[in-house]
């Protein structure tokens, strides 16, 4: 069924506090009669799309908001689930609705003369895919209907819990240490200390609306970027360097083949990328993804000369 809604929030507190039509009628793009208290247009009810009929920039992430497990429709923008400033997100339609309280008196124009029994007026805020907000105004709704309940997929209650998870970059270690100079031709070890924060396994779980979905992230590999155009590939945390005989490392090391002579600062930028594996269950749902994060240093490498004398 559609319904009228007022739009802006200008209008919005005119309407309210009894301000006039001229107040209503600086906005653009909207048709707001001389006589009417109002400005009008033709809006779905919630679980439609929403319509971006005026241009808004409110911020749904003001203090007070909750979650993340909330996404526009047809896009990846997470939203917070509620907010003290804009109400309850409805994922159906992308859209917050705050419930006015007190309601608008029984002779305000908002109610068109209907009896405003078993009704409530609503503050709906429609988030964009691209960013922003559009459709800022009132929506008058069935108290049979119910607000717009907050409603969130496993998927995208996973990425709440995804979302409260530590999940780092490697805690560089080498040998020769980064403070010290390596040598052309002289085996490089790198390492991580396997902590839950840089390797895992990593657990979370979160709520929205009885949905519950708990997530696991566990490492999988390192991609060690030598600075020198070459790339390592570790598939654990690499071996500590124990000290003795320049060896190789037995699962992730480097030879360097040139000094970083003439690199900035004369040393190697290291890159270090851990793939983090994550997969949730909940909700009668199950799934997977990834992520990544890196950590960087730099080294030394020199070369041996020898003098003969």
């Amino acid at each position: 069924m559609l319904r009228r809604m007022s739009v802006t929030a200008l209008l919005a507190i005119a309407l309210v506090y009894g301000a006039g039509p001229s107040s209503a009628q600086v906005i653009e793009g909207v048709d707001c009669p001389p006589s009417d208290y109002t400005c009008y247009v033709t809006a779905d009810q919630p679980g439609a799309p929403g319509r971006p009929d005026t241009p808004g920039t409110p911020t749904p992430s003001a203090s007070g908001s909750t979650g993340t497990g909330c996404v526009v429709p047809n896009s990846t923008r997470s939203m917070p689930c509620s907010s003290d400033l804009w109400g309850s997100f409805n994922n159906a339609d992308g859209c917050y609705y705050l419930r006015l309280d007190p309601p608008p008196n029984a002779s305000h124009p908002i109610w068109s003369g209907d009896s405003p029994e078993g009704r409530s007026v609503y503050q709906r805020e429609c988030m964009l895919a691209g960013g922003g907000s559009s459709n800022y105004g009132w929506a008058v709704l069935d108290d049979a209907v119910a607000a717009p309940a907050i409603t969130a997929t496993p998927a995208q209650v996973a990425l709440q819990a995804i979302a409260q998870m530590t999940l780092l970059g490697p805690d560089i270690a080498m040998a020769p240490p980064t403070d010290r100079l390596g040598l052309v031709g002289i085996p490089v070890w790198m390492w991580t200390d396997a902590t839950t924060a840089t390797w895992g396994p990593v657990t979370a779980t979160a709520s929205v609306t009885g949905v519950s979905v708990t997530a696991t992230a566990s490492a999988s590999k390192i991609v060690w970027d030598m600075g020198d155009g070459h790339t390592v590939t570790c598939r654990g945390p690499g071996t500590p360097y124990g000290g003795g005989a320049f060896t190789d490392s037995p699962d992730c090391g480097y030879v360097y083949p040139r000094s970083s002579a003439g690199q900035p600062g004369d040393a190697y930028t290291v890159t270090a990328t851990t793939t983090w594996d994550i997969t949730w269950v909940g909700g009668g749902q199950s799934g997977s993804l990834t992520t990544t994060r890196d950590s960087t240093t730099q080294l030394q490498i020199g070369e041996l000369q020898v003098l003969n004398q």
